[in-house]
């Protein structure tokens, strides 16, 4: 059967860092009847090396994660296997990275994607600023749209 990860990453505790797991939990809320066995959903305030395991147990994952990159509301981006581990970001270890892992070590390759939300505010302080909120709004839609294709097109794998 055809799975999809939707990994969301990031520190809720700070503000709009927090976008992916947000993005990650209410997509839950959205598949988990619509697909169900199809869609699984994982948060985390980083990758880890023990993810390169977890994502060769499945044909698609979607990485989500808040950026401070000059993007307009969110980027949508395929993942290449890189064995570089350096990012100027607050996390440790890149979606690439935990990629080229799975590849190494297990053989495998999902078809991996990063989806950047924009965010805009990163204090020690919980909750969304509200363009971090208009953004998740529109790459959850955006979402929504590509599984539900990418399912539907593989519904007999």
């Amino acid at each position: 059967m055809y799975k999809l990860l939707l990994y969301g990453y990031g520190n809720p505790g700070r503000q709009d860092d927090g976008l992916g797991i947000v993005l990650a939990e209410e997509m839950y809320e959205w598949a988990v009847d619509r697909f169900p066995g199809k869609v699984d959903v994982d948060t985390n305030y980083q990758l880890n090396i023990e993810d390169a395991e977890k994502i060769s147990q499945y044909q698609m994952v979607i990485f989500a994660d808040a950026s401070q990159e000059n993007i307009e509301t969110f980027t949508f981006t395929p993942v290449s296997p890189s064995k570089a581990t350096i990012e100027f970001t607050m996390h440790a270890m890149s979606p690439a990275y935990i990629v080229h892992l799975c590849q190494d070590l297990f053989q495998l390759q999902p078809e991996c994607f990063l989806l950047h939300i924009k965010g805009y505010e990163w204090e020690m302080k919980e909750g969304l600023t509200e363009n971090a909120e208009k953004n998740l709004h529109s790459s959850l839609d955006f979402l929504k749209k590509k599984i539900e294709t990418v399912l539907l097109n593989t519904q007999n794998q």
